[in-house]
C-alpha cells in the first residue's frame, strides 16, 4: 500500500456503467492522488473502446485483479454482481470502492466487510451523496438544535422509466427500484437518525412479468422514536429531496442525492412565523468520495477505527433491504405501463 506522500493509488475500473462514465471518470481526472491503470468490461471490445478514449489498458474482470499495477478497484456492475466481484477483489488483495448497494442481502454484506477487515483492506460502498457538504451542513444545524427535537424525516428519490433492456429490469442481475433507487432514502435516514432503525411497514409495486419492483414506500422508526417516511421508484417524473421536521423548525433540501458539481444547494428552513434560505457552495460529491477512499487506501494500514463505521453502515443498509422485502405488501402490475 502507498503512503500519502508516495505515488498515486493505481485504480482499475470493473464495469463501465453510465454512472462510471458520467461521474466517476471525470472525478478521477480531478484527483492527482489516483491514476487509472485499466478498464475491465464484460465485453472486451467495449473495454478496449473506453480504454482507448482514456489512454489506458483494457482487460477482463479476472485479468485486472491479477495485475501488479492495480492497487484498488472501483466496481460499477449491475447490483447483483457487486458481492461476487467485491469478494474476488478483496481476495486478490485489492482495496474496493463499490457502487451502492454493496450487496443485496445482509449476509453477503457482512461476509464482505469481515473479509476486508481480516485482510486489512479498505472496502467502501459508494454512496457518494454522503460526501456532499450540503448534508454536512444539515447535520451541523441538527446537532446545534436549530430544528428542535427531530420528529419526522421524509425522503424521496424517483426517476422516469428506463429503456426496456436496462439491467435494472433484470431480476437475475439484482434489478428493481429498491436496490437501485430506494437505498438512497434508506441511507439518508441512517445518516440523520442513526443506525438503529426499525422497519414498521413497507409496500412495493412489483412488475409480475419481470419479477422486479418498480416503486415502493417504507416507514421506519428510529431508536429515538423519530418516524421516517421514504418513497422511491423508477416510473415517475424525476424527484430527489428530503425534509427533516423538528419541534421548532423544518429543513428541506431539493436535488438531495444527485446534484451536479456546479449546483448551489439551497436549504430552506421554515418556522411558524419565519422562513429563510441558506445558499451553500457547490460540491463535487464523486470527487469527494474518491478522495476519501484514496486517502484511506494509501495509508500505511487500513485503520479499523476509521473503516468500521463505513462497513457497519453497509451491513445496516443491507439489513434494512432484507427487512423491507420480508414485510412489504406487494402490489402486482403486469408491466410499467399498467401501473
Amino acid at each position: 500500500m502507498n503512503e500519502h506522500a508516495g505515488p498515486p493509488l493505481r485504480l482499475g475500473l470493473i464495469g463501465c456503467s453510465p454512472i462510471a462514465r458520467r461521474r466517476m471518470l471525470p472525478a478521477i481526472g480531478l484527483v492527482d492522488t489516483v491514476r487509472l491503470s485499466g478498464v475491465a468490461a464484460r465485453e472486451v471490445e467495449r473495454a478496449k473502446e473506453i480504454a482507448a478514449e482514456l489512454g489506458t489498458v483494457a482487460s477482463g474482470y479476472e485479468e485486472i485483479l491479477e495485475r501488479d499495477d492495480v492497487d484498488a478497484v472501483y466496481i460499477s456492475l449491475p447490483n447483483g454482481l457487486h458481492c461476487e466481484w467485491a469478494g474476488n477483489a478483496l481476495r486478490a488483495g485489492k482495496h474496493v470502492l463499490c457502487e451502492k448497494p454493496l450487496a443485496t442481502t445482509r449476509e453477503d454484506a457482512l461476509e464482505l466487510t469481515e473479509l476486508a477487515a481480516r485482510n486489512g483492506l479498505v472496502l467502501r460502498e459508494n454512496f457518494s451523496f454522503e460526501h456532499h457538504s450540503q448534508h454536512t451542513k444539515v447535520r451541523q444545524l441538527l446537532a446545534e438544535g436549530r430544528f428542535g427535537t427531530p420528529r419526522t424525516f421524509t425522503a424521496s428519490f424517483c426517476i422516469p422509466p428506463l429503456p426496456p433492456d436496462d439491467t435494472r429490469y433484470n431480476a437475475a442481475l439484482g434489478g428493481g427500484a429498491l436496490l437501485d433507487i430506494g437505498v438512497y432514502p434508506l441511507r439518508a435516514a441512517q445518516l440523520f437518525l442513526g443506525p438503529d432503525l426499525t422497519v414498521a411497514g413497507a409496500t412495493l409495486r412489483v412488475d409480475e412479468r419481470l419479477s422486479v419492483d418498480l416503486a415502493g414506500q417504507v416507514l421506519l422508526v428510529s431508536a429515538d422514536s423519530v418516524f421516517a417516511t421514504l418513497e422511491f421508484g423508477i416510473q415517475h417524473s424525476y424527484g430527489s429531496r428530503y425534509s427533516l421536521w423538528g419541534s421548532s423548525a423544518s429543513v428541506t433540501l431539493d436535488r438531495a442525492f444527485t446534484p451536479p458539481p456546479s449546483r448551489l444547494p439551497v436549504l430552506r428552513i421554515d418556522e411558524q412565523d419565519h422562513a429563510e434560505e441558506i445558499v451553500l457552495p457547490p460540491s463535487d460529491q464523486f470527487r469527494n468520495s474518491l478522495e476519501a477512499f484514496v486517502g484511506a487506501a494509501t495509508g500505511p494500514v487500513a485503520d479499523n477505527d476509521v473503516e468500521r463505521p463505513w462497513r457497519d453502515a453497509a451491513v445496516a443498509t443491507a439489513g434494512l433491504i432484507d427487512e423491507i422485502r420480508k414485510r412489504a405488501v406487494c402490489v402486482g402490475v403486469r408491466d410499467e405501463g399498467e401501473s
